[in-house]
């Protein structure tokens, strides 16, 4: 009987461990469609590493519990993954869109949770919903669902503002970046009508310590190893 119970634990965690090495795998390549995805709007993997940071902060900031930022520093990073089936021309159109151009952007939320797909991996679940919502709006008037107001998924809505705020800082091909105090200036305007005035109000008094995470990460630049193993 000892025998059989050491050999059961031996194959369960044997188990254990495929299914953790199948996870990350799976992990790693969905953030290599990411970076795919954002090499086409101009960018390099150093903006959604950044929003993974981020999105772990702030969660944490907002007395989030550890276990559901580290969720979603892994899945914040897939938030625009849908842009991978969004054509050129849109895309990278430098002057404003056409009612149909809008219409065919508006779509990456469920291009992206459909790319993501149903999992019962606590990570690939958030990342779905994550891609799904980082568009709606506090007011009720963003896409693709329309929700409004803590409707929207907490994961949604940090990774709403981290982005918004990320990629103003950022040279596009449409405009150059955004200084971070003009960055900040614009986020507020749009506390209670696009974001959540909470969680704007505390990425508002840790500025100075998100600001600092988001240039560190510039800077020393980590990969998706250690986005996903959280170092």
């Amino acid at each position: 009987m000892l025998r059989f119970i050491a050999d059961f634990g031996h194959v369960f965690r044997e188990r254990t461990k495929a299914m953790d090495d199948l996870t990350r795998a799976h992990n790693e390549a969905l953030l290599q469609l990411c970076m795919a995805a954002e090499a086409r709007d101009d960018d390099t993997s150093v903006h959604i590493v950044r929003i993974g940071y981020l999105a772990q902060k702030l969660a944490l900031l907002l007395g989030s519990t550890p276990a559901f930022a580290s969720l979603l520093r892994r899945a914040a990073p897939m938030h625009d993954i849908g842009k991978i089936g969004t054509p050129d021309h849109v895309l990278k159109k430098a002057g404003p869109l056409t009612q149909e151009e809008r219409e065919i952007i508006q779509r990456h939320p469920q291009i992206g949770a459909e790319i993501i797909g149903k999992s019962s991996v606590p990570v690939f679940r958030m990342a779905a919903e994550v891609a799904l919502t980082h568009h709606e709006r506090f007011d009720g008037t963003g896409y693709p669902r329309r929700l409004a107001g803590e409707d929207i998924p907490l994961s949604g809505r940090i990774t709403a503002i981290v982005d918004f705020y990320d990629a103003l800082t950022m040279d596009r091909v449409y405009r150059p970046a955004m200084s971070p105090a003009t960055a900040l200036r614009m986020l507020v305007e749009q506390s209670g009508t696009a974001f959540d005035p909470v969680i704007v109000h505390t990425f508002v008094q840790h500025f100075d310590q998100l600001d600092a995470l988001r240039q560190k990460i510039t800077q020393e630049r980590p990969g998706f190893a250690d986005l996903i193993d959280g170092h």
